[in-house]
This record gives structure tokens, C-alpha cells and sequence, in this order.
């Protein structure tokens, strides 16, 4: 019994390095093969998210939507935030921001929108202007004044790139399932945020969010890229993988409530580290509510 145990946990651990291990790396011939997947493996790996399981209104017992922080300053938020630099690195390595940006450019990613709540959709065209700034030199001001036609090297283009991205902000529900009796999290959307582009590079930072993409509708090509894991490299985490488990750091700015969702900030002011505290205390409120369950 032992023995039959032992074999299946070895065949589990080499089944699963081979699918998330770099494809054919040590095989290939030539640097074109590394990373390419033969029909058969394809077909074996049958690599995709894994679905959400249907829940009925009338089960969940409790809920409570939250809006989080996702700071990339912190460690544990790292794997959303390199590589910036892409110059050096292979193709199969993005951080989040080109992942979400070349998706909705190829339009795997249909539809974003302009704020948490979904209600207005935007194309890319409506949001180039918070993603890059296109001004003229002083050098270029004067050819133009001179009646003469402004020559490209007077033209500076800054455009937002993943280097410049601060943090994400998430939307999620909190609920209590009564049938699996279990408090769970279901991610409803994602938004990368950046400072300004118009004082990018100024002293003083205003933070935007640049667009928001409901996160179902962006689970597979969420799943396909892949974020590096530090504790074993052939084992690769996908972004949905990530984010679904909550193998992040999260501070709470808003929660549901009768002032219309107010955020903290607007109750809690110029207090930081009262700020932190009360997204703790929300986060302790939820947290109890599964315990309570099962006080007697």
C-alpha cells in the first residue's frame, strides 16, 4: 500500500513539473524549438483555468464586497511587477501590466471599462490619452513659429509602461456558502494603476486608474501568462492562479456600505496608520463572521 502511494505521489510530481516546466528546453536542437509544445502534448496538458463552480442566490449567506490595494513596493506583490525591463529576458516572461495591454490590443480581452462598477465600456482608443502624452520641445514651438514644419526629433512621446505602474486595485466578494459552510473570495475585477501621465515625471503624483477589466473575462489569457516563482523555477504561477488564491498582499480602501461605498479616506483623514487600521478592523469583521458560524 505504501509502496503503490509512494509510486503515485513520484508519477503526480513529474507529471505536473512537465506541464508547467519550460516546454522541450532540454530537447530542443536549437533555441527556436525551447518553449514549443507538440499536438500531443497540447492535448495531454489540457491546460486551463479552473472553472468556477455554480452558486445560487439563495446559498450564500452572508457577503460583503471589498475594493483592495495591491501596492507593488511589497515583496509578496513582486511576481505582478517584473520584468519592466523586456529587452533581456525571454518572451514567455511579462509582468501583469503587458500581459492585460497586449491582450486587450489583440483583443483577446474584449471589454474594459471605466470604473469598478462596469457600467460604461471604453475601447482603446478612449483610453490612449491616459496612457501616454505627446508634447512639443521648445525647440519645436519656435519651427513652428517660424512657419517651418516641426521636425519628429522636437516631438516627445512618454507613454505609460510596466516600470511605471504603482499598484492594482481589486474588486471582490467576500461570501459565506451555507452549503460547503466555508467563507470564500470571488475576484469580480482588476485595474492597473500609474501616476498621471500629463506630471509623470513632476514631483507631485496624482494616481489614476487607467481602465478596469472584469477579471472572469480575462481568466484564460490570465492563465496562459505566466509569473516567475521564486521558490522553484520550473514551476511557473499563472497571473489567474495568483490572484485567485490570494497570494497577495491586499489593503482595503472601500467596502459596501449605506454612505454609498465611500472609501476610508473619506472618514479617515490625513491618519495613515489609522487608515491601515481600519481596513485590518473590516478585514477582522469578515473574518469573524465565519468563526461566529461555529460558536455554539
Amino acid at each position: 500500500m505504501r509502496i503503490k502511494s509512494f509510486l503515485l505521489t513520484v508519477t503526480t510530481v513529474f507529471t505536473v513539473s512537465g506541464v508547467f516546466a519550460q516546454a522541450n528546453i532540454l530537447n530542443a536542437k536549437s533555441p527556436d524549438e525551447i518553449g514549443v509544445k507538440t499536438d500531443e502534448q497540447i492535448a495531454a496538458d489540457n491546460d486551463k483555468p479552473l472553472e468556477y463552480g455554480y452558486v445560487d442566490d439563495r446559498d450564500i449567506l452572508f457577503s460583503k464586497m471589498t475594493w483592495e490595494r495591491i501596492v507593488l513596493d511589497e515583496r509578496v506583490n513582486f511576481p505582478m511587477y517584473y520584468p519592466v525591463d523586456t529587452n533581456n529576458i525571454g518572451k514567455n516572461r511579462r509582468s501583469l501590466y503587458d500581459v492585460l495591454m497586449k491582450n486587450i490590443k489583440n483583443g483577446k480581452i474584449k471589454n474594459i471599462y471605466d470604473d469598478s462598477y462596469f457600467n460604461t465600456k471604453r475601447t482603446l482608443k478612449d483610453i490612449e490619452a491616459a496612457l501616454s502624452k505627446v508634447d512639443t520641445t521648445e525647440l519645436g514651438i519656435e519651427q513652428i513659429n517660424a512657419g517651418e514644419e516641426l521636425s519628429a526629433q522636437y516631438i516627445d512621446r512618454r507613454d505609460i509602461s510596466a516600470a511605471d505602474i504603482k499598484e492594482y486595485r481589486v474588486k471582490g466578494l467576500w461570501y459565506f456558502d451555507k452549503r460547503q459552510a466555508e467563507l470564500k473570495y470571488r475576484l469580480l475585477g482588476i485595474a492597473p494603476v500609474a501616476p498621471d501621465v500629463n506630471f509623470i515625471d513632476s514631483d507631485t503624483q496624482d494616481l489614476v486608474e487607467l481602465f478596469w477589466v472584469f477579471f472572469p473575462d480575462a481568466r484564460e489569457v490570465l492563465h496562459e501568462a505566466k509569473a516567475f516563482n521564486n521558490e522553484n523555477s520550473s514551476v511557473p504561477l499563472s497571473f489567474d492562479h495568483i490572484l485567485n488564491s490570494r497570494r497577495f498582499n491586499g489593503i482595503i480602501y472601500r467596502e459596501e456600505n449605506v454612505q454609498g461605498n465611500r472609501k476610508i479616506n473619506e472618514y479617515v483623514s490625513d491618519n495613515a496608520l489609522m487608515q491601515l487600521l481600519e481596513s485590518e478592523r473590516i478585514k477582522e469583521k469578515i473574518r469573524d463572521f465565519e468563526l461566529d458560524m461555529w460558536t455554539y
